[in-house]
């Protein structure tokens, strides 16, 4: 436990190891450089700080104890049957929603001040004022008013729009109209703008469907940066095409990444983005690691708990 051997793993993010190691971060650091490499050393592991490991893998960690996601997502991790089910699992929390929130937000304002028509304009040397709208009074719903959400929230306020939200536990202090998430259709039915920042569970899997589309207003755009399965993508194709809504904002989708063919590279009313909304940066992300293996090491709770039943 004095020494516990930690296994650092993520395509990409191949600097992280020496950066702790720079840290003073406790413990064996093995950071192997590609997945055969893993095979061998993930057996002996007793954390593992990674992204996106093979799930077959886990089978292989016998002496594992503690799994720490370096995102906020940890769907893959808590459905995966080969992970043992003693194994405490901790995620990335406090760090993506304020660039998260700035995602959104410089999509909305790029809507509703018209920046493509402006540069189109530019770029045909062609000076020709129109009107613009505005996100001031603009009803703004959040569907998941966690870390993510609050931060949309206080982003919202500041441009005065009237902010709803939905979650599972009550928020009625942090939004001016709450909803719980058995009243969708209540919830949707008034909004602009609906921003999905929901996790990946049984509950949620597809929660926003035709059902949702058919009582938005028709000239509604829809964001998620939340997780790719939380909207029914093939329902949502046909909101677009039919112009039930009037666009999307997407950052996450059921496949990653998005298949060359699928149409939603083509509408003229979709945004597509490849999942870069809350980037992970590593300086941030080594500290909140580094904060929990002390933590670990004194036998206090870990920050970024997963609760595996309820798959967040």
């Amino acid at each position: 436990m004095a020494n516990p051997k930690i296994v650092i793993y993520c395509e990409g993010h191949e600097e992280m190891a020496e950066r702790l190691r720079v840290m003073n971060c406790p413990g064996d650091i093995i950071a192997p450089h590609n997945v055969k490499e893993l095979e061998v050393v993930i057996p002996a592991a007793e954390i593992i700080f990674g992204w996106r490991i093979p799930p077959h893998l886990y089978a292989q960690a016998s002496h594992l104890k503690w799994v720490q996601s370096m995102g906020a997502g940890v769907d893959d991790l808590v459905s995966n049957p080969h992970l043992s089910p003693s194994v405490v699992v901790t995620r990335i929390v406090g760090q993506f929603g304020p660039a998260i929130a700035e995602f959104v937000f410089s999509e909305l304002l790029a809507h509703v001040r018209h920046i493509d028509r402006l540069r189109q304009q530019q770029n045909e040397h062609r000076w020709q004022p129109f009107p613009v709208e505005s996100l001031e009074g603009r009803h703004f719903g959040i569907a998941g008013l966690g870390s993510i959400g609050r931060d949309l929230v206080r982003k919202a306020k500041a441009f005065d729009m009237t902010v709803l939200g939905l979650s599972r536990t009550p928020r009625r202090n942090v939004v001016d109209h709450w909803f719980s998430a058995s009243q969708w259709q209540e919830f949707v039915g008034t909004l602009d703008y609906l921003v999905v920042t929901l996790p990946s569970t049984p509950e949620t899997r597809h929660v926003v469907d035709s059902q949702v589309f058919s009582h938005m207003k028709s000239d509604a755009i829809v964001v998620n940066v939340g997780r790719g399965d939380v909207i029914n993508q093939e329902h949502l194709t046909a909101a677009l095409l039919m112009h039930q809504i009037r666009g999307a904002v997407l950052d996450v989708f059921e496949t990653e990444p998005l298949p060359a063919d699928d149409i939603l590279w083509e509408l003229p009313n979709v945004r597509v983005s490849p999942h870069i909304a809350g980037p992970s940066l590593d300086e941030k992300t080594a500290q909140f690691f580094l904060n929990n293996v002390r933590k670990y090491l004194d036998h206090k709770p870990l920050v970024g708990l997963v609760n595996r039943e309820q798959h967040y």
